[in-house]
């Protein structure tokens, strides 16, 4: 029989020191393995870090800076995604109390626009914090204001001049009673006018802008006012002469006088009607009504018509004050037209003023898209705009599209 031979102990002791590293390797993977255990129990549930990509921002820093020495004024903080410019305005304003809202031009850069007040906050945040260069406008006032303050002025003087005082015409020449009859007529004209302005600023117009700043009113009334006098003085003078051609050329011209200002009323309202109507924005077209007819052949009729009011009045009076401002007011009206003729165009037709002549399908030819533009600066008439002959070229062929736009020519 064979006997079982028993370990060496060399092997001995190798068997049992691998048997205790087993066991102490074991007893360590435990002891681990409940540690880790413990902790995550400890700890709570476990959660996946926060992406960032997906984070909204709940509030906006605006910080404002002076626009000329770059200093930091003020950071306007907490500030809502749906808040608006005049929101801004309104919290600068808390913090800065000399400062009022409609006197605050913020801008994105130093020499960029003034942002209007509707604008979104968020529209403009690249980060959460915002920074606008603040310029101080000055002291504003508000366009009612404004206009009220410059079409009254005119009425009351043109009627001190009308009764004549003794402080501003010689007392023995104011006494004489008669007047020729041209003289009540301007009077009720100049008066009528002026009526309108003020009914239509009270009732009719609705300014968007907010404000103005003051020294505008001041150069408007200085204008207005500063004409009205001359042209009160001269035509309430006891030594006025009436008109070359009598009673057929005042009556022309104050038939022409009426024809203009109730012209000029009828557009307002159209325009108001139009801007208020909620309907779709369009370019502004004539209604039933002839006066409005107008249209048809400019952008801005209430500027024709104001401008032949004065032209009216011009004939009517046969003085050299009137033909004066009759000339300063076409100049006037004139550029009030072209600017208002240009937004128009990028307003509702912005294919007509874009500067690139290529469109996505390959390049476009309109032969007369810039004679508008041209023919605006030009002249004081106005015709439609022919159709536009458009040439697309693309991989499917060229071909010629008649692109037929009922706009204005001419601004006014």
């Amino acid at each position: 029989m064979h006997r079982r031979q028993k370990p060496g102990a060399p092997e001995h002791k190798r068997d049992l020191a691998a048997h205790r590293g087993a066991l102490s390797m074991s007893h360590n993977d435990t002891r681990s393995f409940f540690n880790l255990s413990q902790l995550v129990l400890s700890a709570g549930q476990l959660k996946s870090p926060p992406v960032l990509k997906h984070s909204k921002i709940t509030y906006f820093e605006v910080e404002i800076l002076d626009v000329q020495s770059k200093k930091q004024i003020c950071i306007v903080d907490k500030v809502p995604p749906s808040s608006t410019l005049l929101d801004v305005k309104h919290k600068f304003h808390k913090a800065c109390p000399q400062w009022y809202p409609s006197r605050v031009g913020l801008q994105l850069e130093r020499n960029g626009p003034y942002l209007k007040d509707s604008i979104n906050i968020q529209s403009l945040a690249v980060s959460s914090i915002i920074t606008l260069y603040f310029t101080d406008l000055g002291q504003q006032v508000g366009w009612t204001t404004f206009f009220l303050t410059e079409y009254t002025g005119p009425l009351l003087i043109y009627l001190l001049f009308y009764i004549r005082l003794s402080s501003i015409y010689d007392k023995v020449e104011s006494m004489k009673n008669f007047r020729h009859p041209v003289v009540h007529l301007a009077c009720f004209c100049h008066c009528l006018h002026y009526i309108r302005h003020l009914l239509e600023t009270l009732f009719v117009h609705k300014f968007s802008g907010g404000h103005t700043p003051l020294k505008n009113m001041i150069k408007g009334c200085a204008f207005y006012w500063g004409f009205t006098s001359w042209i009160a003085y001269y035509i309430n003078h006891p030594r006025y002469t009436p008109p070359s051609f009598g009673h057929r050329q005042v009556a022309f011209a104050a038939l022409a006088f009426l024809m203009c200002e109730a012209g000029n009323h009828f557009i307002n309202v159209a325009l108001a009607h139009q801007n208020h109507s909620g309907g779709k924005a369009c370019f502004p077209s004539p209604t039933y009504n002839p006066f409005t007819w107008l249209f048809l052949l400019v952008s801005c009729p209430n500027y024709t018509y104001e401008v032949g009011s004065w032209i009216s009045f011009t004939v009517m009076t046969q003085t050299l004050p009137v033909g004066i401002f009759a000339f300063l007011m076409v100049i006037q009206m004139s550029l009030w037209a072209r600017k208002k003729h240009k937004l128009y165009l990028k307003r509702f037709y912005p294919e007509v003023g874009r500067s690139s002549p290529w469109s996505q399908e390959g390049p476009v030819c309109e032969v007369p898209a810039i004679l508008p533009l041209i023919c605006s600066m030009t002249s004081g008439t106005s015709f439609k705009v022919p159709p536009f002959w458009t040439l697309n070229t693309s991989r499917n062929g060229t071909s010629w599209t008649n692109k037929c736009v009922k706009i204005p020519l001419f601004s006014a």
